[in-house]
């Protein structure tokens, strides 16, 4: 990364706001990957803690929920960082989600789990609220590209967080997996020289409208924003949450689980980054349309194959199946310029609650029939989300034509 004065990006951006800022959208997204390496520590954690509380597929699942519940502060965090510089937020995610993440091994009872991932989960609604904004002012006319690079960011915590807590429960187990915290309190100093004098609000927050106003000019995107939300929700919960213990329970090994999520996640990356940028300039609508056809036959395939069969499989899944949200995140931050946090918290709180959901229902219908079964559901539901696509506006600099 090339060091500048953390103020240089955001100065840049105001002075010339259609110009791509590299600099600072690359701190913001190494944020979002420090951040996110702990917070995928559950799915790995998650075979283990089901062994020693005795847990069911469902309250497997709840541990999720727990973490993203605080996403209903999203719109909320959102609306206030259009008026108020939350940029702190973001700084200090990293440790306090480091810490409560890395204790989870050592939490005496499900109650102490829950609690430390409501904590985790009241970190990430901040960083996920803001984090975004903050690179999309920074993004000028490449508001996909921007938006790619912040998932790339989740993307590459995601990779990296499953095979950092595979090889510590290797060599230290549960009880050893506290010091691990010590990278997310080193993460949130850097990120403080860096990120000092950044700012959440667009334009200063001099064009900003009113939250009735604001609301109300969302009303005509919020069905098929809702409708594709949904959809994409069982597929993601599935595959973020339950791979590991789908892989595990079909006989492979704790490593080779967490193997397959840091795979699914690395395509995931390569696929944000490169539908980001290509929904510039072939249109939003265009690729939200192809990556959720191709998503089910794909799924589909996945539940057909076995063994080292599988990974290719998910490498074409994770780039299909991740890709969707920069382009919807893009979608709607060029559409509603004037409120872009708030139009963004709005977005990530109902794709978490939406993908807690579906975790609960996913984990209820696993103990109720098989984990297969489940998995098997979540390979069809996105087909349905294909109409909805039609419905959302062309965008602000794009035609699309379907």
């Amino acid at each position: 990364m090339t060091t500048v004065p953390a103020a240089v990006p955001v100065l840049e951006a105001i002075a010339d706001p259609d110009r791509f800022q590299s600099a600072g959208v690359t701190a913001i997204a190494s944020g979002h990957a420090l951040h996110d390496t702990y917070t995928a520590f559950l799915p790995p954690l998650l075979p283990v803690l089901i062994e020693k509380f005795t847990l069911s597929n469902a309250q497997a699942g709840l541990l999720s929920v727990f973490m993203q519940w605080p996403s209903l502060l999203q719109p909320f965090i959102g609306y206030l960082a259009d008026h108020v510089n939350l940029r702190y937020l973001v700084i200090i995610a990293p440790a306090v989600s480091a810490a409560a993440m890395s204790l989870l091994g050592i939490a005496p009872s499900y109650a102490v789990m829950a609690l430390l991932l409501i904590i985790v989960g009241i970190s990430a609604a901040g960083l996920h609220a803001v984090g975004p904004v903050i690179a999309g002012n920074l993004s000028g006319r490449s508001l996909g590209r921007g938006m790619g690079l912040w998932m790339v960011g989740g993307g590459l915590g995601y990779t990296v967080g499953p095979l950092i807590i595979v090889a510590a429960l290797n060599r230290v187990k549960l009880e050893g997996t506290p010091w691990l915290m010590t990278g997310g309190i080193l993460a949130s100093a850097v990120l403080y020289v860096r990120l000092r004098d950044v700012s959440s609000q667009t334009n200063g927050g001099a064009q900003t409208r009113p939250w009735r106003q604001a609301f109300r000019s969302l009303r005509p995107i919020m069905v098929p924003v809702v409708g594709i939300t949904v959809v994409r929700s069982f597929m993601s919960s599935a595959l973020g949450t339950f791979l590991p213990t789908f892989l595990k329970g079909e006989g492979s090994s704790l490593w080779f689980a967490g193997a397959a999520m840091a795979v699914f996640e690395a395509a995931g990356m390569v696929g944000a980054l490169t539908a980001g940028s290509l929904s510039d300039r072939l249109g939003r609508r265009r690729i939200l349309a192809v990556a959720m056809a191709l998503a089910s036959p794909l799924m589909a395939a996945f539940l057909l194959a076995h063994g080292s069969v599988r990974l290719p499989i998910l490498v074409a899944l994770g780039m299909c199946a991740l890709s969707i949200m920069p382009v919807m995140m893009a979608l709607l931050q060029e559409n509603f310029p004037e409120n872009r946090a708030l139009v963004n918290g709005i977005y990530l709180g109902l794709s978490f609650l939406t993908n807690a959901a579906a975790t609960v229902i996913l984990g209820a219908l696993a103990d109720a029939f098989s984990l297969r079964m489940a998995f098997t559901l979540s390979a069809a539901v996105p087909l349905l989300g294909v109409p909805f696509v039609r419905w959302l506006p062309k965008g602000a600099r794009h035609h699309d034509a379907l």
